[in-house]
């Protein structure tokens, strides 16, 4: 995670979660292969503040920003990440409203609208308090090992 506030000074906040995949961002995945999904709709980072462990049953965030903090999730960019198995989305959420946000949780969706879509990941992490204006750019990397 990477805090950016509204003077342009960022802290890096570092790695936030490992093997986060849930049960329905799997199932998701499955249904990409039959064609009836587009795995690339991976690309919608959201926000909250809810602080209940991560779970592989999790469908949404515990908390997540509503469109009073944002007006959507960020649609992250697509690329590989440092090698050719790693796929690579960032996105930046910036907070609209006064006040301060205390942010412990990052959702990565398959669409940018606030309350739905499929979760393929929830990360918990330590709290980073946003004010407004101030952003948190969100990377999240997939990564796919080959033989077995």
């Amino acid at each position: 995670l990477l805090q950016r506030d509204a003077e342009g000074v960022e802290t890096f906040y570092g790695l936030a979660s490992l093997r986060g995949i849930t049960t329905a961002g799997v199932n998701f995945i499955v249904d990409a292969f039959q064609n009836t999904q587009e795995v690339e709709n991976f690309k919608f980072h959201a926000l909250g503040t809810g602080t209940t462990a991560e779970a592989i049953g999790d469908t949404a965030l515990v908390t997540e920003w509503t469109t009073a903090e944002y007006a959507a999730r960020a649609t992250g960019s697509q690329t590989e990440g440092a090698t050719a198995n790693v796929y690579r989305t960032v996105g930046t959420n910036t907070k609209l409203n006064a006040g301060t946000s205390a942010v412990t949780e990052h959702g990565l969706f398959s669409v940018s609208t606030i309350g739905s879509g499929v979760l393929l990941d929830r990360s918990v992490f330590s709290a980073v308090n946003v004010n407004q204006s101030e952003s948190i750019q969100s990377q999240w990397d997939g990564t796919f090992s080959s033989g077995g």
